[in-house]
C-alpha cells in the first residue's frame, strides 16, 4: 500500500519536523499520547511542551493565561519557534507585552488532557484593547476554545473580548507574512485515550489507500446560510465522483437509512448523535472525515454518547471539527470550504484554517493536522485495486463509475460496473448495476445482478439497509422469492434493533405474498398485528 501514497507524504515528513506537541505534565495519558504522536509521525521528542495544567476540561481565564498561555509562549520564544522581542510589563489579563513578528510553527498539536474551553470572566469585559472589539452584544464574551486561543500566540497581545479575524480564511494563497500570524491548531482528544491515539492509526491507515467510502450530506437545517454551504458540499462530492446519498427533509438521517462505508459525512442540526450513527455496532471507515454543525457539538470530548464529537470519535472518526460554546452559525466551521481544501491535497491541519473565518472564538478542529485524506488519488486506487482493503475497494470503482457518466460515458460506465461487480462482488456494486440495469429497461438483468445478496447469510450494521434495499428491489425486479431469503437473513440477525425489523417487515410481508410463500406471509402478518396468532400448538 506504501506504493499508492503520493509526494504529499514527504510534504508531511517536512512539516512533521515543525510540529508542536502540547501535553499536560499532570496527566499521564496526556504524556504518553504525545510520545505517541511525536514517534509515529516522526516529530523531533524535543518539540514536546508539557506544563501543570488542571485535568478538567473548562477552566478559568486566569488558569488558561497563567498555566497554558504564558509557559507555552515564553517557551516557543526562548526556543525562538516565536520571533519576538519582550519587556517586563504584562496586560491587563496577566500577559507578557512581547512584540511579536512570525513563527516557524507548522502545527500546533494539542493533546487529551489539555483543558478544552474557557469560561467568561465577566471583570475582564471591559478592558481596553486594541483592535477594538466587536461591539454587539452576545459577542462580547471572552469565553473560547483554548484551541483556537492558541492559535493566536504568535500575535502581540491579541484581544480576548470577540474574536479575530482569520487571515488564512478562504485564503488559496498566503505568504509568509499572513502564515506567521497564525498558528494552525488542531487537537487529539475523545472520549477515552484509546479513541485518541486511534485518531493517528486511522490517519496513517488511511494515507496509505485514500479515502474509500461513500459520502452522505444532512441539508434542510434552521438557516438557509447553512443549507448554503451544504449545497455547495453536494456539489463538490459529486464533481469529485463520490457515491452519496442526501437527507432533504428537516430532520436528520433516520437510523432505517442506507448508510455503508461513511467516510465523508455533512450534517446539522441536532443535539446529539442519532440515527444510523446510534445503531449498534456502528463504524466508521479508516479515514472518515465527519462534521455535524451544531452550537454545542463539542461542549464536551470526555462522552461517548453527549453531543457529536466525542461520540463521532468514539465511533471511529478521523477527522472532525465542533464548537464548545455557542459560535452563531456564520463564525463555525463551513464544510464546504473544509472539503475543498482537503481535496485539493491540503493537510487537515491546513483545511481547518481554511475553513474557519474567526479566531479566538469557539471553535476546534480535532485529528491528526499531517492527515492527507485526498494523498492517494482515484487514479492511483484503480491502479491498485487488489491491494486495497476488499470490503471498500468498491467505492473506488463506484467513484470512477459515477465520474464516466458524468463526463457523458454512460455505456462505458455500465461496462466497467458489469466487469468489476465480478471481480469485487458484493452489496455495493450489485446495487449500483442493478439501479443502471434497471433504468436501462432490463428489470431481468437487475436481479440477475443482486441474486449473490440472496446468499449472503449476515451483513454488517452498516449493510443492514444495503441488504433492505437490495431486497426491495429483488422484489420490484420480478425475483421476490430471492428477496424473501434477504429479509430473513436480515430479520435472523440478533443484533438487528427492534425499530428497524418494525420498518421492513410489511415489504417483507409484501415479498412473501408476491412470491406465492403464504406460511412466511402469514408470520409477518401475525407479526405485524395484522392476523390473529395461532392458538398455542399449532404453530
Amino acid at each position: 500500500m506504501a506504493a499508492l501514497a503520493g509526494p504529499g507524504v514527504l510534504r508531511a515528513e517536512d512539516l512533521a519536523s515543525r510540529v508542536i506537541i502540547l501535553a499536560n505534565s499532570d496527566d499521564p495519558d496526556s504524556l504518553r499520547l504525545a510520545r505517541y504522536y511525536a514517534e509515529k509521525r516522526a516529530v523531533p521528542v524535543a518539540n514536546i511542551f508539557a506544563f501543570k495544567m488542571p485535568r478538567s476540561e473548562t477552566i478559568s481565564r486566569t488558569e488558561f493565561t497563567s498555566l497554558i498561555w504564558q509557559p507555552l509562549e515564553d517557551e516557543l520564544i526562548r526556543q525562538h519557534w516565536i520571533n519576538a522581542a519582550g519587556t517586563t510589563l504584562t496586560d491587563e489579563v496577566g500577559r507578557k507585552k512581547y512584540a511579536t513578528y512570525g513563527h516557524r510553527i507548522s502545527y500546533l498539536v494539542v493533546c487529551r488532557g489539555v483543558p478544552l474551553r474557557i469560561f467568561h470572566d465577566l471583570s475582564l469585559a471591559d478592558i481596553k484593547e486594541l483592535p477594538s472589539p466587536v461591539l454587539r452584544p452576545e459577542l462580547r464574551t471572552n469565553q473560547a476554545a483554548v484551541d483556537s486561543e492558541l492559535a493566536l500566540l504568535a500575535q502581540s497581545r491579541p484581544p480576548i473580548n470577540g474574536f479575530v479575524l482569520n487571515p488564512l480564511y478562504r485564503n488559496d494563497h498566503p505568504g509568509s507574512f499572513v502564515e506567521g500570524q497564525v498558528v494552525k491548531v488542531s487537537r487529539l482528544d475523545g472520549p477515552g485515550y484509546e479513541y485518541a491515539q486511534a485518531l493517528i492509526d486511522h490517519a496513517i491507515t488511511a494515507e496509505q489507500t485514500g479515502l474509500l467510502g461513500r459520502a452522505y450530506v444532512d441539508l434542510y437545517g434552521i438557516h438557509p446560510t447553512g443549507d448554503e454551504w451544504l449545497e455547495a458540499t453536494v456539489r463538490e462530492l459529486a464533481a469529485l465522483g463520490f457515491d452519496r446519498d442526501e437527507e432533504r427533509t428537516p430532520a436528520t438521517f433516520p437510523a432505517t437509512a442506507r448508510f455503508d462505508a461513511p467516510v465523508l459525512y455533512f450534517g446539522w442540526y441536532a443535539g446529539s448523535l442519532n440515527g444510523p450513527f446510534a445503531l449498534p455496532g456502528f463504524r466508521f471507515p479508516p479515514g472518515a472525515v465527519a462534521l455535524h454543525i451544531h452550537s454545542y457539538s463539542a461542549a464536551t470530548l470526555n462522552s461517548p454518547t453527549e453531543g457529536w464529537c466525542g461520540p463521532l470519535i468514539a465511533r471511529g472518526v478521523t477527522a472532525t471539527v465542533g464548537n464548545v460554546f455557542e459560535p452563531y452559525l456564520q463564525f463555525t466551521h463551513e464544510p464546504d470550504l473544509l472539503l475543498r481544501a482537503l481535496a485539493r491535497g491540503d493537510t487537515f491541519g491546513d483545511a481547518a484554517a481554511y475553513a474557519m473565518r474567526v479566531l479566538s472564538w469557539q471553535s476546534i478542529a480535532i485529528g491528526d493536522p499531517l492527515y492527507r485524506p485526498f494523498a492517494v488519488t482515484l487514479e492511483k486506487q484503480l491502479a491498485n485495486l487488489p491491494q486495497l482493503p476488499p470490503s471498500l475497494a468498491a467505492y473506488a470503482v463506484l467513484r470512477e463509475a459515477n465520474l464516466l457518466e458524468a463526463g457523458g460515458k454512460k455505456e462505458e460506465a455500465l461496462a466497467f460496473l458489469r466487469r468489476e461487480t465480478q471481480s469485487h462482488p458484493g452489496l455495493p456494486l450489485a446495487l449500483a448495476l442493478a439501479a443502471r440495469l434497471e433504468a436501462a429497461g432490463d428489470p431481468a438483468a437487475a436481479a440477475q445482478a443482486l441474486e449473490a445478496a440472496a446468499g449472503r447469510t449476515e451483513f454488517q450494521t452498516d449493510e443492514w439497509a444495503l441488504a433492505r434495499f437490495a431486497a426491495h428491489r429483488l422484489m420490484v425486479d420480478g425475483a421476490a422469492g430471492k428477496a424473501v431469503l434477504v429479509y430473513q437473513h436480515l430479520f435472523s440477525d440478533g443484533k438487528l434493533p427492534p425499530e428497524l425489523r418494525t420498518a421492513w417487515l410489511d415489504e417483507a410481508r409484501l415479498a412473501a405474498v408476491k412470491a406465492g410463500d403464504k406460511l412466511q406471509a402469514a408470520d409477518w402478518e401475525r407479526e405485524l398485528g395484522l392476523i390473529a396468532p395461532l392458538p398455542a400448538g399449532k404453530k
